[in-house]
């Protein structure tokens, strides 16, 4: 009788160990997108977190999924694969003549919907966008093989909304 009462825990106990291993592997951080989370002044912080409300649910086709560490000045889109992150210095590309002139394979200016933008061609593949000629710098990132132009057509509306057209104030704050 112990004998069966300890093959029936062992059958039942069987199929739980396996579940909680599926779900450990299924709940994994691995899958979590980080970004890091800029230091901007208090104006900038300010304009970030009004643009932070007024975000898009969806960003071509996928749902807001915001990265870690959770913030006002990031927000993330399918899986976090699309980034933005609010508040981030001025690309050093933004001021090379090069770019103005179009002469830089890596970089171009241009504009979407009302809103200029710097694109930068990463080395992994995709696309990093920021705001040019706003009050603070919106850095957006695009994973290669995703409709960079949809993304940014999707997220304009939002930040004409919130971050007015000007130049943005440099002033960074350093992390703590």
């Amino acid at each position: 009788m112990n004998s069966f009462r300890h093959r029936r825990i062992s059958v039942i106990g069987l199929p739980a160990v396996v579940l909680l291993i599926t779900a450990a592997g299924c709940s994994s951080a691995d899958g979590d997108a980080s970004a890091a989370v800029p230091g901007p002044d208090a104006k900038t912080t300010k304009l970030c977190r009004n643009l932070d409300k007024v975000l898009p649910a969806k960003v071509d086709g996928e749902s807001r999924e915001d990265p870690s560490p959770a913030s006002a000045l990031t927000a993330g889109w399918g899986d976090s694969a699309i980034i933005l992150r609010c508040g981030v210095p001025q690309p050093p590309k933004m001021i090379d003549p090069k770019v103005a002139e179009g002469r830089d394979p890596d970089a171009v200016a241009g504009g979407v919907e009302g809103v200029r933008w710097l694109m930068q061609k990463q080395d992994g593949g995709g696309y990093r966008f920021t705001t040019a000629s706003r009050r603070a710098y919106v850095e957006v990132t695009v994973p290669e093989g995703r409709d960079s132009s949809s993304v940014l057509i999707d997220l304009a509306p939002a930040i004409k909304k919130a971050i007015p057209v000007g130049i943005a104030d440099l002033t960074v704050t350093p992390s703590t």
